[in-house]
Order: structure tokens, then C-alpha cells, then sequence
């Protein structure tokens, strides 16, 4: 009988496929945020005047945190184990949530900035990210399986995926 061998915990940077997925979608998801700002602070100015403009930087900041938040544990997180990854991520969601709810808590009583053009400025822009780091993803060469240190052939030689099918 054969005594399995556990396979390691991969550490964080092992699959460099990984990594790049996410630091490309933390890159798109930056420039996206940036351009978002420039152009939320042009419509903002001319919509609402200067609120307008503080409406499109707090809803950019907000985009940020909320966005580059969850990309941010990933790539952090990349190669722990699982259970790791899940707890990190969910308390990046739960501390963006609590940020968001008392900054929005804080602002709601003030008229310096423009509500209208803040939430279009984050819709805009959490909607923009989500959709580059689907296609960062999507578009990601990531392996499903880790190969094993020991070939395709398994302890006692025979094929694991049995005698190819014959065809006709």
C-alpha cells in the first residue's frame, strides 16, 4: 500500500500566474479610478460648481477603497492557504463596509459637496472596476491544477487517466 503524500501548502508569490492577474487588475482598476476622477471632476465643476468637484474626489476615494480593497487582499493573499485567503478578504469587505458607512455617516449632514455627482462617480467607477478585473481574469493564463513533482504516471506505472479512447 502506498503512503499519500500530502501536498504542501503553496506559499504566497509560488504561482506568478496568479500574482499577475491580480496586479493587472489592480493596475486597469487604478487608471479606470483616474480617469474616472478627471472626468467626474469636469462634468462635477460644470454640473455643480466647486461641490461638484468634492462630490467627484470623495466619490473617487470611496471607488478606491472600495475597489482596489478586495484586488489588494488577493494579491496579497496569493498562494496562502485557502482558509487564509477567505478570512483576509472578508475583513477587507468588512472594513471597507464600516469606512464607507461612517464616512457616509460623517458627510451626511454637510452640503460642501454634490450627493448626485458622488454617487455617479462611484457607480460609475466600482461598476468600470468590476467589470476590468472580470477581464483580468478572464483573460488570465492560470492554471487549474499544480503539476505534481512526480509526472503523470502514478506510484505503480500505470496511467491515471487510463487508455486513450480510441477513435473509429
Amino acid at each position: 500500500m502506498t503512503d499519500p503524500t500530502p501536498e504542501p501548502t503553496p506559499r504566497a508569490g509560488d504561482n506568478a500566474e496568479t500574482s499577475a492577474v491580480f496586479r493587472r487588475a489592480l493596475r486597469d482598476m487604478t487608471w479606470f479610478v483616474v480617469g474616472v476622477t478627471v472626468v467626474g471632476v469636469a462634468v462635477g465643476w460644470l454640473v455643480a460648481g466647486l461641490p461638484g468637484v468634492w462630490g467627484a474626489l470623495i466619490g473617487a476615494g470611496i471607488a478606491l477603497l472600495f475597489s482596489g480593497a478586495t484586488t489588494l487582499s488577493m494579491l496579497k493573499t496569493d498562494g496562502t492557504a485557502p482558509g487564509r485567503m477567505m478570512a483576509v478578504i472578508m475583513g477587507a469587505w468588512l472594513g471597507k463596509v464600516l469606512v464607507v458607512i461612517v464616512l457616509l455617516a460623517v458627510l451626511r449632514g454637510m452640503d460642501f459637496y454634490d450627493r448626485y455627482v458622488l454617487a455617479a462617480v462611484v457607480a460609475v467607477a466600482v461598476i468600470g472596476s468590476a467589470l476590468l478585473d472580470y477581464r483580468a481574469v478572464s483573460r488570465g493564463r492560470v492554471p487549474y491544477i499544480q503539476p505534481s513533482g512526480t509526472g503523470s504516471k502514478v506510484p505503480n506505472g500505470d496511467d491515471p487517466d487510463g487508455p486513450a479512447p480510441s477513435v473509429g
